[in-house]
């Protein structure tokens, strides 16, 4: 009996040995095996199976938390970044990109070898190495031509690495794996793949990478990742919608009365549908029927305030090739068996024509898209002028300012505020922006004056916007501002004060004249020869007498106008 169970021991230690010796790709890289039809089914041009032997000698591969993992890089942890242009339509390319994001204060300089960064300091401060990986040196210790050296440049299912003059470069070998299904591929810290996904099951995929690094003689794993990947039979369409005068065009709330741009995006990265016909089918749902067209962009105006229901039909033609067609069973009439293409003469013979007949690039594969928005048509600001331009002659001394009013006249709705940005004459440089609210009606007129300060005198670029909850409207001038001239409102105003010293002097000497008039000085007969001089002696003295008399003497006879002298 003992030796019975001796013997079933080593069957099942000889039955185990295989397992143990050889393990596979699927075993290696991911727990999800696709059954045998979807392998089948999905075949990728220039992968391979991952039923294919793994060298786990030269690979040695980890399971998630084991801890030499901690020690795979030399300076922390690298991590591996996988993005894809997915969705794709089916029977268009997919692309995937795999970034490395190496630790702190380390990249990859142009011969591939990893170094640390000038002038950088992480934890532990800066290193006194120069390297990372110096994989140069390394390549220059070993030759394509030395055997030994060919035992360790190949990848994991024994292949040998390309035979590329850039080989140094490449110390990283990167693994895709996908539907049962695997591709390897060297590269820097940057690698990508693309696979056509004609053969792709429909709806959502996993794609999984896992990057090596070299090390001498043997490799070791450093970052896996996995994302999720769609192939869908739907074009794959955004419409962009834009409209003059709307103030945000992510509401889908748009103006009344004003064209609205739709310019449709189709997501085709590997331009699938560049040589196909596109229809576009419009259906506005104001009533105005369906417009049909081949271009992507199209402008619809509504002319009614409401909610509308868009929607958006996207019909490609792609080439293919013809489905493999049922033979039809013999049709008793010949003359009801024949089969006549559109646009084709008919076959001048009797036989008839079967379906297998028709060539290949007669046949169409129609694939379709669908967009739908409800937008909203509102009132608003729809046009703004600006009429009239003046400059504001202050009656007081100008400020250093000067200043401009601006006559603007607009259509539609009245506006609650109004900015105005002033720049440089090639209305790039912003100088100055001021916004105020409109506090009254403008009334159906829309009709108000704005009045605006510009530093100094020169030529300005003048953006003025009018806007309410909805719209905003915009208008652009240049403006030139005049500088301080004799006529300016500053030299009106000194030259107003010079006139009002002189008024006031005049004021003065009147005033006095009508004192002298009532209260002049009786003066003795024999006095007056002494003010009868002529010349400019005379008129002093004259002057003199009158303006500072010698006595107080009064008398009624005085108050009569004086005479002449």
């Amino acid at each position: 009996m003992g030796c019975l169970y001796c013997f079933l021991g080593l069957l099942l230690l000889a039955a185990r040995l295989p397992l143990d010796a050889a393990k596979r790709f699927h075993d290696v890289l991911s727990s999800e095996r696709p059954s045998g039809h979807m392998r089948e089914h999905n075949r990728l041009n220039g992968w391979s199976s991952d039923e294919n032997d793994w060298n786990e000698k030269l690979y040695p591969m980890w399971k998630r938390g084991d801890p030499r993992w901690r020690n795979s890089w030399k300076g922390g942890h690298v991590q591996a970044v996988l993005t894809s242009d997915s969705p794709a339509l089916v029977g268009s390319n997919i692309t995937f990109v795999v970034n490395l994001v190496f630790p702190r204060c380390q990249k990859e300089d142009a011969n591939g070898n990893i170094v640390y960064e000038k002038n950088c300091r992480n934890g532990t401060g800066p290193s006194p190495d120069l390297y990372v990986y110096n994989w140069t040196a390394w390549a220059e210790d070993s030759d394509w031509g030395n055997d030994t050296a060919q035992s360790f440049h190949v990848f994991p299912d024994g292949r040998p690495f390309p035979h590329h003059h850039r080989w140094r470069k490449w110390s990283f070998v990167y693994v895709f794996h996908t539907l049962g299904q695997y591709f390897q591929k060297l590269g820097q810290c940057s690698a990508s793949v693309s696979i056509n996904t004609t053969n792709v099951t429909l709806g959502p995929q996993f794609m999984e990478v896992t990057v090596f690094r070299r090390d001498r003689r043997t490799y070791v794993p450093i970052a896996k990742v996995k994302d999720v990947y769609v192939v869908t039979d739907q074009i794959l369409i955004f419409v962009n919608m834009s409209q003059k005068n709307d103030r945000n065009s992510s509401d889908e709330t748009f103006l009344r009365d004003i064209p609205i741009m739709f310019n449709v995006l189709i997501h085709d990265p590997s331009h699938f549908l560049s040589a196909s016909t596109i229809n576009y089918k419009w259906n506005f749902g104001d009533n105005t029927g369906l417009f049909v067209s081949n271009n992507h962009t199209l402008n619809h105006t509504y002319v009614l305030n409401g909610t509308f229901n868009l929607n958006l039909t996207v019909q490609a033609a792609v080439p293919g090739p013809c489905p493999s067609p049922s033979p039809r069973p013999p049709r008793p009439t010949p003359s009801f068996s024949k089969l006549y293409y559109l646009n084709s003469p008919a076959p001048v013979d009797d036989s008839p024509l079967e379906l297998w007949e028709i060539p290949d690039e007669d046949c169409k594969i129609h694939r379709y898209g669908h967009f739908k928005a409800t937008i909203t048509i509102v009132e608003g600001i729809l046009e703004v002028n600006i009429v009239e331009m003046t400059e504001v002659l202050m009656p007081v001394p100008q400020p250093d300012d000067p200043l401009m009013d601006f006559v603007v006249t607009c259509q539609g709705t009245s506006p609650t505020e109004v900015c105005t940005v002033v720049s440089d004459p090639t209305c790039q440089v912003a100088q100055d922006t001021v916004c105020n609210p409109v506090e009254v009606d403008v009334g159906d007129a829309c009709l108000l004056t704005v009045r605006r300060a510009f530093n100094g005198s020169g030529t300005y670029c003048v953006n003025l916007t009018l806007g309410d909850s909805a719209s905003l409207a915009l208008t652009s001038t240049l403006v030139s501002v005049p500088g301080r001239h004799l006529g300016s409102p500053l030299r009106m105003a000194n030259g107003g004060a010079l006139a009002s010293v002189g008024c006031l002097a005049i004021l003065v000497t009147v005033i006095a004249l009508l004192v002298y008039k009532k209260h002049k000085e009786y003066k003795p007969i024999e006095n007056s020869t002494e003010v009868k001089g002529k010349g400019l002696d005379g008129f002093l003295e004259h002057a003199k007498v009158k303006f500072f008399p010698r006595c107080q003497e009064k008398d009624p006879l005085l108050k009569n106008p004086p005479r002449v002298l």
